[in-house]
């Protein structure tokens, strides 16, 4: 875990040994700097850097002068009204946290309701870890499995009719929250682990988890949209990437390229087929569109529990496990960067960001293996199936 995003030792030590041939110059004296001023850091200034203690200990006084303009330029904000949570948190992009309602609590009584819906706690699923065998899901819970799939995607083509410029991502999420109830169906993100909305909203550089809140969606953006529906002990989860307004070239051929990854995991989907084997047909597509494929989220096993086994990893050489057989049900969300695959989290805990600022666009689906294939019990009815992009 220390190695953040550098999967082996030898990634580390690789930039490690970039980041000492690249010499940076000390602000002092023009000299080779090896030291860096933390406060500029929490700040979130440009780094800068000494050369040693001692010159930095010589211009501390006009530095200094930095870390004062910067933290007025911070309580100017906040006393006219700017909202700005994480005050000394370096974000990797542009995009930055809006103010958002509490977390709704008013599911009528008569939907049926997870077991983590009141404290967060997904019960059912801490007990079942350790739990390898992957369900094989009999007549009675694939009938459950395919009302949930169909549900969510009614759901989602209500969020889809809601995307265009000036929209919030909250106002979304108030209508995703609607369509569930009005379904009889619970929205399965609601308080799971302690989320506070009804779906995940990621906008450009948010790679998967975004919270919905009060920024207006802006022309050019892409914005994912994460739907799961829980209805009659069953879950249901599909994702779709959106384009607002008039979006550029670069970020249209993204969306479409992590779509068409996700088309060609799907058409592996049969029986006898190897878990572990899904990532490599997605990543050899998506290097050869120039995008990078992120390594820290997966697909899962869905059924009764919102994730389950199998998991289910996007890039190629992974170690997942499991042969694919009649009665699995599982979902495959390729989460798919315009940059580098690396990723970090906002302070919030939850919203998944790139490292390098770049824009990320993901698709999802819950697919039943049937006895020659699969089904996409979340599948878009209309046009063909083909996602909203295109219309």
């Amino acid at each position: 875990a220390e190695y953040g995003e550098f999967q082996t030792f030898q990634h580390y030590f690789k930039r490690i040994n970039l980041r000492l041939s690249m010499a940076i110059s000390c602000e002092g004296c023009g000299g080779e700097a090896s030291l860096r001023c933390p406060t500029c850091k929490k700040l979130g200034l440009p780094a800068s850097h000494f050369c040693n203690q001692t010159c930095f200990k010589a211009n501390w006084a006009a530095h200094k002068a930095k870390h004062k303009q910067a933290t007025t330029t911070i309580m100017n904000a906040l006393d006219n009204g700017c909202y700005i949570p994480y005050p000394n948190y370096v974000y990797s992009g542009t995009l930055r946290p809006a103010r958002r309602n509490e977390r709704r609590t008013d599911v009528p009584e008569r939907i049926q309701r997870p077991d983590y819906w009141k404290d967060g706690t997904p019960i059912s699923e801490i007990q079942s870890r350790g739990v390898g065998q992957i369900r094989i899901l009999n007549e009675a819970e694939i009938k459950g499995m395919r009302l949930a799939g169909r549900l969510g995607r009614e759901v989602m083509d209500v969020a889809a009719s809601m995307v265009k410029v000036g929209v919030t991502t909250e106002e979304i999420d108030d209508a995703v929250y609607q369509a569930c109830i009005n379904r009889d169906c619970y929205p399965s993100p609601l308080n799971y682990r302690g989320f506070p909305k009804s779906c995940c909203t990621s906008v450009n550089e948010v790679i998967c988890h975004g919270i919905p809140d009060q920024r207006p969606l802006q022309d050019g953006d892409i914005v994912n949209i994460d739907i799961t529906v829980f209805k009659d002990g069953f879950h249901g989860d599909l994702n779709e990437t959106f384009f607002v307004g008039n979006v550029d070239e670069r970020g249209r051929k993204l969306v479409e390229a992590s779509h068409e990854s996700l088309q060609r995991a799907i058409a592996s989907v049969k029986p006898g087929a190897k878990y572990r084997d899904i990532g490599g047909y997605i990543q050899k597509y998506i290097n050869s569109q120039g995008f990078s494929v992120v390594r820290s989220y997966c697909g899962h096993g869905i059924n009764q529990l919102f994730h389950t086994v199998p998991s289910v990893p996007h890039y190629a050489k992974n170690k997942a496990v499991g042969i694919m057989k009649p009665g699995h049900c599982f979902t495959i969300e390729p989460m798919i960067n315009e940059g580098g695959w690396g990723d970090t989290l906002w302070p919030d805990d939850w919203t998944a960001v790139t490292t390098d600022g770049k824009r990320s666009s993901q698709f999802e689906q819950t697919l039943l293996v049937t006895e020659t294939g699969c089904d996409i019990l979340t599948g878009r009815l209309e046009k063909g199936g083909q996602p909203y992009f295109r219309d």
